[in-house]
């Protein structure tokens, strides 16, 4: 179901009849949320939103990985904040190296791995952030807080697929949309994942914030899902292998993989998808190459011929500077207003 509707989306397919009327009173929903959220008490620490605009996967909890270890790296104490798709639960939890990833979900469990900084999860992200600065954060990195209306929010930043871009511009169920393009010009950066390819980003011009800045993904070696083991990717050149993606735009993974020389045997799943020993068993030894967000789930298979993948979003060094700058300049403001 998802990739046909992706198709219906963000390819040149024409959109179902009778979803207009539908996508119309979803936007008018989306207004009334808005104009109903309650008043948020300002945090004791200013609060960087990254997001997107489109359902599905465009590189978002790379770019968190970054932005988080960036501003550790300048002494900011970082407090990681998602609601923690999927998981079972909607209470305050705090991530810790003994979670497991149906109670804190996939997506925070790998932020936390990846940079050991006081990561929570909750639906009600104010509730998080608290948490978070009662842990010792002193700047909070909101992981797909863009539609959390109640959260006040210092620095915006929308991230967006090149390849898929906003679709056909239509809201939901019509097309991908969140919200409106419109909504845009409220951000304070646009980050571009990969080359802008999709016809909807040139029309998207007229709403682009001030700052937009251009990501790549790029893959490291092949770890083993089960045990330290580590392979340059170039280890599986030569013969097919299975690739697992169950992320919001599998096909980018692919891609990805087949850039770097791989014949491979695609399997790609929905976002968020636990995979157990049947989803894997294909009927043969060949190596499965996976996404890390995959792989957190698939820790509990004793199987060799499991690897994962992982990816790390980089900037060229002018843009990662201007980035960095202005995560810079929105904590100096905070602690400016208050005095600090």
């Amino acid at each position: 179901m998802q990739q046909w509707l992706n198709r219906r989306w963000y390819e040149a397919a024409s959109p179902l009849p009778g979803l207009g009327p539908l996508a119309w009173l979803y936007g008018k929903a989306v207004q009334r949320r808005r104009a109903r959220a309650r008043p948020v008490q300002h945090l004791p620490a200013p609060v960087i939103v990254v997001g997107n605009l489109t359902v599905g996967g465009t590189g978002k909890t790379p770019l968190v990985a970054w932005i988080a270890r960036a501003l550790t790296e300048r002494g900011l104490p970082v407090g990681v904040i998602s609601r923690g798709y999927g998981r079972a639960g909607h209470a305050v939890r705090v991530v810790s190296g003994q979670s497991n990833w149906r109670s804190v979900g996939d997506e925070p469990l790998l932020l936390y791995r990846h940079g050991g900084c006081v990561t929570v999860v909750g639906r009600d992200r104010v509730a998080a952030a608290r948490a978070a600065i009662t842990h010792g954060a002193r700047v909070i990195v909101a992981d797909d807080g863009l539609q959390h209306f109640a959260l006040v929010r210092d620095c915006a930043i929308v991230v967006a697929d090149g390849e898929r871009g906003f679709g056909n511009g239509r809201l939901l169920p019509a097309g991908p949309l969140r919200e409106p393009l419109e909504r845009l010009a409220a951000a304070d950066v646009l980050v571009l994942n990969g080359p802008p390819e999709h016809l909807s980003l040139q029309a998207a011009a007229i709403h682009y914030p001030p700052l937009v800045l251009h990501m790549a993904l790029e893959l490291g070696e092949a770890r083993a899902v089960c045990g330290a083991e580590r392979r340059d990717l170039r280890a599986f050149l030569g013969t097919p292998v299975h690739a697992v993606a169950g992320i919001g735009n599998p096909h980018r993974f692919f891609r990805a993989l087949r850039q770097r020389g791989l014949s491979l045997i695609e399997h790609p799943f929905s976002d968020h998808r636990p995979l157990g020993a049947a989803e894997l068993d294909f009927g043969d030894d060949r190596p499965v190459l996976m996404t890390e967000k995959d792989a957190v789930k698939c820790e509990h298979l004793a199987e060799r011929r499991l690897w994962f993948v992982p990816v790390e979003a980089t900037f060229d060094v002018s843009e990662a500077a201007r980035l960095l700058e202005r995560l810079v300049r929105a904590v100096d403001a905070f602690q400016g207003s208050c005095g600090g």
